[in-house]
């Protein structure tokens, strides 16, 4: 294969871009609304499915090019959306809604809200795992915990009111 081989395209620049355009938007969705724990809690399922849906979208997305010019016009088309949606999504409030999940209350005032945990597939033992993450042994000790659109959790600690007891009586600071 000579030099000018390696640069020539193929398959048409717009079926490559339309490849590259499809796959990103599928796997944007997926993302959006099925994958949603932070990069630090993947388990090994779910990096098995990523790099499954990373291998089928490459075949998807290449549909068979041998060149270096229609490889460099893929990642280009998927850069390319890529800082376009985040470009959107900054100027655009709207986008942003659309495209990041809400926060997802699963403590309030230190009681635990079985249901958002099991509909976003945490159990009580991750929860409070990521709770003593932040210091918390106790999930009374909770005014607030969310999983945010990122997949971090946010807590609020409830205030804390010292009591001395002395003999006879007790009173708060």
């Amino acid at each position: 294969m000579t030099m000018a081989e390696l640069f020539e395209f193929r398959m048409p620049v717009w079926e490559i871009v339309l490849r590259g355009s499809a796959i990103y938007w599928f796997l944007l969705l997926i993302f959006r609304f099925v994958m949603r724990r932070e990069p630090g809690a993947v388990g090994v399922a779910d990096l098995l499915v990523l790099v499954l849906i990373a291998d089928a979208a490459q075949n998807a997305m290449a549909g068979g090019y041998t060149t270096l010019a229609e490889g460099m016009t893929l990642v280009a088309t998927i850069v390319g959306w890529n800082i376009g949606v985040d470009w959107c999504a900054f100027h655009f409030p709207v986008v942003a809604r659309l495209l990041e999940p809400p926060r997802v209350v699963l403590v309030t005032n230190g009681r635990i809200l079985r249901r958002n945990l099991a509909r976003e597939f945490m159990t009580v033992d991750e929860l409070q795992s990521k709770l003593r993450q932040h210091g918390i042994d106790d999930v009374n000790d909770v005014k607030s915990a969310s999983l945010e659109s990122d997949g971090q959790i946010a807590v609020i600690r409830k205030k804390r009111r010292d009591v001395e007891v002395q003999p006879g009586k007790a009173s708060l600071r």
